[in-house]
């Protein structure tokens, strides 16, 4: 049985390899290969672990874990980073490839609206590449796509989708198991 928990910094080498792994599987021809090619996760767990270390601002990590604690995903959430879309940001929602499709996104995301409705948000929202295929999950959660823009990464300008739920009780409802376990709208689907 997946476990989801609040990330310590003893995760963070676990969430940088994560991270590198699911853009390197999700971003091929939507990022530069070189690009992809050159992330270092390393580097980008250290980002993880200031964050964790910072405990600023309301944001929280989240780690989906094996029975033998191994972590095989993670979202993090936090205030938005802009006044004007929602109260609350989901930054991040990663799951390793081989550990996708089994209920782990949405549990995740539950985590993550949960951590945001404590702190006082009463929307939520994300960004998400718009070339990316994970746009399907995040609208099968009640997500509504709120605006687009144009973004630099990797040298590459990209198109990213803002996603939102107003109020926040909509993505708390869609990610909410049953008694017996299961989840509304089709089953465990997605991330």
């Amino acid at each position: 049985m997946i476990q989801i928990r609040r990330a310590r910094p003893d995760d963070a080498a676990s969430i940088g390899a994560i991270h590198r792994i699911s853009w390197q599987d999700s971003y091929p021809g939507i990022l530069p290969d070189a690009y992809l090619a050159g992330l270092d996760q390393r580097r980008i767990g250290a980002g993880y672990l200031r964050s964790m270390l910072r405990r600023g601002g309301g944001d929280a990590i989240f780690v989906a874990c094996t029975p033998d604690g191994t972590a095989v995903g993670f979202a993090s959430a936090g205030r938005a980073r802009r006044v004007g879309i929602a109260d609350g940001e989901i930054d991040t929602l990663y799951i390793l490839p081989d550990w996708q499709d089994q209920g782990i996104g949405r549990r995740l995301m539950r985590a993550a609206a949960a951590h945001l409705s404590v702190i006082g948000c009463n929307s939520a929202m994300l960004w998400v590449l718009s070339a990316n295929g994970a746009g399907w999950f995040y609208r099968r959660l009640g997500g509504r796509p709120v605006g687009q823009e144009r973004i630099a990464v990797g040298g590459r300008q990209v198109e990213q989708t803002a996603v939102l739920w107003d109020p926040i009780t909509l993505l708390m409802e869609a990610t909410a198991a049953d008694r017996g376990g299961s989840f509304p709208k089709g089953g465990q689907g997605g991330g």
